[in-house]
């Protein structure tokens, strides 16, 4: 009787031993990724974790993310990725996913076939005010007298706060607001022989926040003075047109003066050169020295041939 009930022990142990190897053998468990964090740079947001290896499988991920408002009002919904559900690859861009500045609660787990992982919660709740932000990438160039920059596209979030000044001792520092990136933008017009210098620094609203200054670029304006003969040039004209101004001026009044009243000029026969009294007299002496001469015969003949 001892031993049938010993046997029976044994028997039901080794069931029980047996069972569980059986069913591990039958249903491989899935590893869970493995050291999930975030990586946030300039407001870009990359979740990255360990790859489960599988030999001769590939393994796909499946992404969820939980924000503020989930978790208090939607009963801790958790909702997939927009870019990463599913995906190969051991990194997801959740920049789209994360649009608040309040506290993100990520998981990640794997998929092989039917075969699922348990999910993986990253240790820490981000956000995105963590984000780090790096000074902008600036290119500072000359277009003749115009001092120019074009600082790098980092996106809508960013404007750009941008420091320029002329290189001398107590020259005053100029601040412009650039709204973007990506496009050439003119700072000021430069002086001959003078050299102008230029940083810039990020600043996102949603965030508050800025970054440091880039490192200052600057560029020098090598004498391009407007040469000699052109100021000459420049001078000549300048004193003709104080000439010809003015003698065009006279000139337009004179035609003016004939077109409106001109002046009549008299023949010289028709001019009075001694006093009225005078002329009168003569002419009356003339009169009377005609009346009084007789011609005679001979003087007649000769006159009418």
């Amino acid at each position: 009787m001892i031993l049938e009930e010993i046997s029976t022990s044994l028997i039901m142990w080794f069931l029980y031993a047996l069972i569980p190897s059986l069913l591990t053998d039958t249903v491989a468990v899935l590893p869970a990724p493995q050291d999930l964090s975030v990586h946030s740079t300039n407001m870009k947001h990359l979740l990255m974790w360990n790859a489960v290896i599988v030999p001769g499988e590939t393994i796909y991920y499946s992404v969820e993310y939980q924000g503020e408002y989930e978790s208090l009002y939607l009963s801790h919904l958790w909702i997939p990725s927009h870019w990463c559900s599913p995906t190969k690859s051991t990194e997801c861009d959740v920049t789209d996913d994360i649009t608040a500045t309040v506290w993100y609660n990520l998981r990640v787990r794997a998929t092989l076939g039917s075969q699922t992982s348990a999910w993986s919660t990253l240790e820490h709740p981000f956000n995105r005010n963590s984000t780090i932000l790096t000074p902008p990438k600036i290119e500072v160039t000359k277009d003749g007298f115009h001092l120019v920059i074009e600082l790098e596209e980092l996106g809508p979030q960013f404007e750009f706060y941008v420091a320029y000044w002329r290189s001398k001792p107590g020259a005053m520092e100029h601040v412009k607001v650039v709204k973007s990136g990506g496009i050439p933008v003119h700072l000021e017009t430069m002086e001959p022989a003078a050299r102008y210098c230029v940083k810039a620094q990020t600043f996102v609203k949603a965030i508050e926040r800025r970054s440091a200054f880039s490192q200052a670029e600057c560029v020098e304006m090598q004498g391009e003075a407007l040469p000699l003969a052109l100021a000459l040039f420049a001078f000549v004209g300048f004193m003709l047109l104080l000439v010809v101004v003015p003698l065009s001026i006279w000139k337009m009044g004179q035609l003016l003066q004939y077109s409106c009243c001109p002046t009549v000029v008299l023949p010289d026969t028709l001019k009075i050169t001694n006093s009225p009294q005078k002329l009168i007299s003569c002419r009356r002496e003339e009169v009377e020295s005609c009346a009084m001469s007789v011609l005679s015969p001979e003087e007649l003949l000769r006159a009418w041939i």
